[in-house]
Order: C-alpha cells, then structure tokens, then sequence
C-alpha cells in the first residue's frame, strides 16, 4: 500500500488535544478506545479525488475559463435547458451521479440541523472562526493546497469572508434543496476544489509521495468534521446546551452537504460515536503544523487589523484582541503557543458573551422560547454576512 510521509502518529497538537484537551471528553463517549492500526485502510483515501468534479471541471471549466464555467453551473441549475451543448451533456452527466432524493436522506432531520445552526448566532461564527478554522491550521498537510493556491498573497479577509458568505447561506431553511442558494453555492464550491486540485497537479511542485492528492477525500471527510462534530464541541464550550438528537441532526445536515462536495458516503458518519472515531483517526495520523501552519494562523490573527470593519482603527484592534481570547478559550493555551498565537488581556471582556448564552441557553429547552433564540441567532449571522459584503465590496470599488 502507498502510504505518503504525511501520515504518522501525532505526538503534539491533537495527541494534547485527545489526551488533555476537549478529546478526553469526547472519547469517554466511546465503549473503548479506537484502535489506531485502523486507520491504515483510510489511507487510500489520500489518493483518492473527486473524479467526477474534476471530468467536468475538464470539460467545461477548462474550455470557457473558470468564472463563465461557474455561471454555466448556475445557469443549468436553474433551467438545464438554457446551456448550449455539449457543456449540458457534461452538466447532465455530472448531475446524473447525485440523488437529491437519497433513501437514506431525511429532509426533516436535516432543517433540525440547520435550526441548531441558526440558534447558535454569532457564537457560531465564532466558534467556526476561532476554533474550526485556526484550530485546522494545526496540520501541516491539510493546509497546503491552500498555500499552492496562494491563499497567504489573497489575505485572509476575502478567505474568512468567502468562508461567511458560503454558511450563512447554505444555513437558511430550504436552502440545500436542489435548485436553491445553499445547493447552488455547494456545487460552486465542489468545482472550485475540483479545478484548484486539477491546477496544482497541473502547474506546480506539489509532491504526492508528500501530501497525497491536494484536496483528497480524507482530508475532506476532516473538513467536514470540523463543521459539524468539532463546530458542536465549540458551541458547548460556549455554553449552548446541545441535545443528543440535536447532534444528530447537525451531523445529518454535514451528511448531505459533505455527500454533495463529493465526500463517499461510507466516509461520513450518522452518530456521534462514529464522528468522534473518525476525527480521532484523521488527528492522531497527522504531521503536526510547520512554518506554513503558522503564517495561515497569523494572518487570521491580524485579520481583524486589515479588515474593512470596524471602521476606527481602535475597533479593529479591539476584535483582534477579542478573537485571540476566543483563541485560547477554545483551542487552549497549548495549542495557541504551537501556532505562534499571541496572548492577550483585554480580549477577556468576549466571556461575558459566555455567560449571556448560558443564562439564554436556560430559556432554550422551552419550546417558545427555542423558536425565539433560531430567529434572534439567524438576525445575527444575516446581519455580519452584510457587514462583510459590505465593506468588502466598498474596499474593491476603492481598488477599481
């Protein structure tokens, strides 16, 4: 079996994580501790890709230039027949591979999920923000397709921004229907995968016997945890009280959306017990962070500074001191010094958010009540959507 040098037990960041940090919780859920030598018939799946995608990133997205194949994707979503041949041919082969009617895909479980998404308000952004996004940096490999793609030159502004912009609208209600916002911007971001892991084996350095495949299905089944099964972790640290059949709402909702960016079905879990053995597999046989890892955190660290929003300078430095705090709150101090995180004191005004979503958590197991936090946490996520849209925009007509 081909085996990359990437894979290799871990011995700093997630082993802490599994053997000090929010992992030990986590595994006292399982009957025992998984067994690490199962792991190694994942690896295949570092080589594995997204065939599919990338057949019709070939024909179509090679042939037209990337951003007028995306709008023929949009396009053929909306009325197939409104796309010219043979990109329709290649459309509808693509499309004819997904079942938006799945058996096993229960639509009811699923907008569950989306409403303890919802519910979770700015806090979720938080947590995706400060825990799921710098916390992944801990990995060298899963990070590097972003380096081949120059990410670090476009700023992580556009990046947190785009990041935004695709959950919030792939949280609204309805949204993952076919057809829909959510299915639409899925699909966008299944293409963009596709076409940057078909340029970075195309045009650059990138060595498999290394990394694997850029954007493999492994590495995407970790993606997908860390929306779901980590993005619950966060949301408990910060107080939210999670049902057990909320989870496995969340997680049926990450089923879906990880099934339609190409994940194998096989790879994705429906319990939490499966979720916490798949992470624990994925972490454990992980190169720890290298020089790379680091300059991704510090340019999420100093976002805040560069960014358009605030607009005093004051302000700004106030939400980086605010999000180094939600830093080290939910990744820990161990973790932060691994990633060159600076400290801070100011920043720990943010836990009074801590205690408003335990006193409102409280209201939450009332039905009413319940329905009251979905709406107030949706106003919130809708409202810093627009903030980033906004100043974005504004900071691009500045520059054109």
């Amino acid at each position: 079996m081909e085996i990359p040098s990437r894979f290799k037990t871990n011995t700093s960041s997630f082993h802490h994580y599994w053997t000090a940090g929010a992992g030990v919780e986590l595994l006292k859920k399982l009957p025992k501790q998984p067994d690490l030598r199962e792991a190694n018939k994942l690896v295949p799946y570092l080589f594995n890709c997204d065939e599919p995608a990338d057949e019709l990133v070939r024909k179509l997205h090679q042939q037209v230039g990337f951003g007028k194949g995306q709008q023929l994707l949009r396009a053929y979503l909306v009325a197939p027949e409104n796309v010219d041949e043979p990109y329709r041919e290649a459309l509808d082969t693509f499309f004819s591979s997904i079942e938006s009617s799945a058996s096993w895909l229960n639509w009811e479980l699923l907008e569950s999920g989306i409403a303890v998404s919802q519910r979770a308000g700015l806090s979720g952004l938080i947590v995706l923000r400060d825990y799921c996004l710098m916390g992944g940096y801990e990995s060298a490999a899963i990070n590097k397709p972003l380096i081949y793609t120059g990410a670090l030159k476009k700023g992580a502004v556009k990046r947190l921004a785009d990041t935004v912009d695709f959950w919030v609208d792939i949280m609204e209600n309805g949204a993952l229907k076919s057809g829909q916002i959510g299915y639409q911007k899925v699909m966008e971001t299944r293409m963009i995968h596709a076409f940057s892991r078909i340029n970075i084996l195309a045009k650059t350095d990138w060595d498999k016997n290394e990394w694997g495949l850029p954007l493999n299905q492994w590495d995407m089944l970790a993606t997908n945890l860390g929306f779901s099964l980590v993005f619950i972790v966060g949301l408990q640290r910060m107080k939210f009280h999670i049902l057990p059949e909320e989870i496995t709402a969340v997680l049926h909702l990450w089923k879906y959306i990880g099934y339609l960016l190409g994940i194998p079905l096989q790879l994705l879990p429906d319990t939490e017990q499966q979720a916490i053995e798949a992470l624990y597999y994925w972490t454990m046989t992980q190169k720890e962070g290298d020089a790379d890892s680091r300059l991704l955190a510090q340019a999420l660290q100093e976002e805040p500074i560069v960014a358009y929003y605030p607009e005093s300078a004051l302000g700004r430095k106030m939400m980086r001191e605010i999000h180094l705090y939600y830093n080290h709150f939910l990744l820990g101090s161990y973790s932060c010094r691994l990633l060159g995180l600076d400290t801070t004191r100011i920043g720990a005004i943010a836990y009074l958010n801590v205690l408003k979503n335990k006193i409102r958590n409280n209201k939450s197991r009332l039905t009413q009540q319940r329905q009251l936090l979905i709406n107030k946490g949706r106003a919130e996520q809708l409202e810093v959507k627009r903030i980033y849209l906004t100043y974005n925009n504004r900071e691009n007509n500045k520059q054109h």
